[in-house]
Order: C-alpha cells, then sequence, then structure tokens
C-alpha cells in the first residue's frame, strides 16, 4: 500500500526563476543515477528479496525516501521554470558559452510537454528508463550496486551544487548531499553485515560451486595494456578479498586459441555467406518443403 502525505522531506524553494538551471536538475530527477533510478532500484530490490527482516525493510524504507527526494526536486523545477522566459535570453546562457551553444534557453518540451514542470527525463530530455534499474535478487550484489549508485549521484549533485549561487537550491542540494552521504554509509555498513553473518559472501554469488570455475584463472591480473603500474596494486599480488586465493600478475597475455570459423545460419534469415546465392536460395526452399522451422 503507497499512500502520500502532502508534505516535502526537506525545503525546496529557489530565490529567482532560472529555466536553464531547471533543465540541469533535470539528470538528478530522470538521469541514469537519479532520484527516479534509486528509487525504483531500492523497490525492487524489496519486491525481489526473499528473506524478512532488517534488509528488507531497509531497502523499504530507503525507497520511499528516495521517491520523496523525486518529489522535491521536481517542485524545485517547478518553481525555477514559474515566470522564467520562454524563449531564449542574454542572461539564460549563465556567462557561460558551453551552456549558451548546447541549450540557449528553456528546454522547450519543459514548456510545450510539461507546461513549465519537471519531466521524468535527465538533463537532455532522455527518457527514464528501466535499463537503470539493478534488482538481481542477490543482496550483496545489489548492496553493492546501491553503494555505486549513490557515490555517482552524490557526484551529479556536488557538481550541481558549484552549478547556481542561487542559495536555495544550494541548500537543498546540500541536504540531499547530506543524504546521499548517509545512503553511501548504510549500503556499505549493510554489505559488511550481510558477510558476517554468513549471508552472503565474496565472490557473488558465494552459493555457486567454486570448484566449478577455472581456479587457475580466478586470481590472476593478466595485464593486456603496454602501461606496466598495475603490477604495483594490490590486485596484483597478495591475498585476494575473498579469502580464498592468492593474487599473481601476468605481465604477457596468453596468445589465445584459434577462432572458429565463420557460422552459417539458416538461409532464410538472408545473411551474406561464401556460397552462391543461387544455393543459398535452393537451401532455403528445401528447408521450407521439408517444414525446418
Amino acid at each position: 500500500m503507497f499512500l502520500h502525505k502532502q508534505a516535502l522531506q526537506y525545503t525546496a524553494k529557489p530565490e529567482k526563476p532560472d529555466a536553464v538551471y531547471a533543465r540541469k536538475l533535470q539528470e538528478v530527477i530522470g538521469g541514469q543515477y537519479g532520484e527516479i533510478t534509486v528509487a525504483m532500484q531500492y523497490s525492487f530490490q524489496a519486491w525481489n528479496a526473499h528473506i524478512p527482516g532488517k534488509y528488507r525493510d531497509l531497502l523499504f524504507g530507503t525507497a520511499a525516501e528516495e521517491f520523496g527526494h523525486v518529489e522535491m526536486l521536481a517542485t524545485m523545477v517547478a518553481q525555477l521554470l514559474e515566470k522564467a522566459p520562454l524563449g531564449i535570453t542574454e542572461k539564460a546562457i549563465q556567462n557561460d558559452p558551453a551552456v549558451a551553444a548546447v541549450i540557449g534557453g528553456t528546454d522547450v518540451q519543459d514548456a510545450i510537454v510539461a507546461g513549465a514542470g519537471a519531466r521524468p527525463v535527465d538533463s537532455n530530455g532522455n527518457p527514464w528508463t528501466a535499463g537503470y534499474v539493478t534488482a538481481s535478487g542477490n543482496l550483496l550484489a545489489d548492496f553493492t550496486s546501491n553503494i555505486n549508485a549513490e557515490m555517482q549521484g552524490r557526484i551529479q549533485v556536488a557538481r550541481l551544487y558549484h552549478m547556481t549561487d542561487d542559495p536555495g537550491v544550494r541548500d537543498l542540494l546540500s541536504f540531499l548531499l547530506a543524504r546521499d552521504t548517509m545512503h553511501q554509509n548504510q549500503w556499505v555498513a549493510a554489505a559488511k553485515e550481510l558477510q558476517a553473518e554468513g549471508i552472503e559472501s565474496l565472490p557473488a554469488p558465494s552459493n555457486f560451486p567454486i570448484k566449478k570455475e577455472h581456479r587457475d584463472a580466478s586470481y590472476q591480473y593478466i595485464n593486456f595494456s603496454d602501461g606496466k603500474a598495475a603490477a604495483e596494486g594490490s590486485w596484483a599480488k597478495g591475498d585476494s578479498p575473498d579469502g580464498l586465493g592468492q593474487f599473481t600478475y601476468i605481465d604477457t597475455p596468453p596468445e589465445g586459441v584459434p577462432m572458429p570459423p565463420p557460422t552459417h545460419p539458416d538461409a532464410r534469415f538472408f545473411g551474406t555467406t561464401e556460397l552462391p546465392n543461387v544455393m543459398e536460395k535452393m537451401a532455403g526452399t528445401v528447408q521450407d518443403k521439408l517444414h525446418r522451422e
């Protein structure tokens, strides 16, 4: 059951309209690492969770908060667009040649489609897509993905903070930065707790029989670059983080094995092969007569 309370988690009120900045802010609403993504990601992770208790509740609670962040940012965008000029103005380029060249003013769909409101899109107007969501059913894999999502989102909010001098906008972003700090730390803590309790461990999925791997390749760093500095890293020597092996460094990649010859699919796929076209046509006709679908 979802219930909506008509209140914001934190104040979302700009000092003045700014159509160009409203477009920038769309990135953290509907971009790959925006609030819609994490709200949906944590929701589906919770719905796909196979154990009751604290981890599932953590996902549900954080997902609900992230939906509230979408609402705060959408409210902010609507206010930034309120009373903003609909056309291109000299002030709209914010003395930034790159912005002037790429944007030049209000996102026309903010005006035409949304009537001076926010949309579920990124800063270039690309619609939000469910392809951004990671929800595997494996909590260690999912929590690790969540750490990345919160890190990437916080980076973008930090950049946006320095793209405005509006105190109201900065105040909201300061709050969102703080919540991203919390969420990064909570997913790190949750991932560690899963492992400490023996529920999951590295490598994920930990319940796949590890003996079915080619174990001789499990801890080799193979240098496929002409750079040499990677050999200095902890991933090239010493104990592996999963505690199950020792890293080794392979300076030169193996020669590999011969590539198999090109495939020859059913003639009715009409792919180009080295066979004469008339032969391919005859083969297709024969397949049809034999009812080989």
